[in-house]
């Protein structure tokens, strides 16, 4: 559909609205290709609508289905966040891209809560570590669960099950050490699971909005 110049208007108007708001997400060198992008969709969107049919509800439709342009532009700034997670790996753009995540779904707030978890033991592990030379009689192990884990403070009462010692060094830096690269993997590989399932279920929206519209106009 070839719209008028009040369809045009619109369109840039929605346009207009939506660049402002990428703003406060994005960086100011991308944003202009993100709203480019936002616009080719739209014209597409428009093209697929026959000749025949009503222009301003056309491009109300098209609008309204892209949904608000704040909320396109959190999506947009979203998948940015997370593409540039699972592309470098970094440890900002990870954390970035699960507080992004974890203010979207439950899902993410409980997938953001186990990184979390993982992130603080790796880290309580690895001060042992650095805490031994200097505090030997104050950093333990205790051996009361399957996994060993590390105590601060020297016990009241000595207890067998309470170790301590310089071997306490080597353990903490390699439990810390796997702790983290199995958490930062897993990180990264719930993310690109996370990003592909949002696009195949934003792929299948579009595959049926032409076909309503075809109904709707026809």
């Amino acid at each position: 559909m070839k719209i008028s110049e009040v369809g045009e208007s619109r369109v840039r108007g929605y346009l207009f609205v939506l660049e402002r708001s990428l703003r406060t997400f994005l960086p100011r060198e991308v944003v202009a290709d993100a709203a480019r992008e936002v616009e080719s969709h739209i014209r597409e969107r428009l093209d697929q609508i026959p000749p025949a049919a009503d222009e301003r509800g056309a491009v109300e439709r098209v609008l309204r289905e892209l949904g608000p342009p704040l909320k396109v532009a959190q999506a947009y700034s979203l998948e940015m966040t997370v593409d540039e997670a699972v592309a470098t790996g970094r440890v900002t753009p990870m954390a970035r891209a699960f507080l992004h995540v974890a203010t979207t779904t439950l899902g993410g707030f409980l997938a953001a809560v186990i990184v979390l978890w993982g992130y603080v033991a790796a880290a309580i592990l690895f001060s042992a570590a650095v805490a031994e030379p200097f505090l030997p009689r104050n950093v333990l192990f205790t051996f009361d669960y399957v996994v060993p884990l590390v105590k601060f403070g020297y016990p009241e009462v000595p207890s067998g099950v309470d170790q301590g010692g310089y071997w306490v060094i080597p353990y903490a830096l390699v439990c810390g050490f796997g702790i983290l690269v199995a958490v930062h993997r897993g990180a990264r590989g719930w993310l690109t699971w996370w990003i592909e399932r949002r696009r195949m279920m934003q792929l299948r929206l579009i595959d049926v909005a032409p076909e309503e519209d075809a109904v709707e106009f026809r």
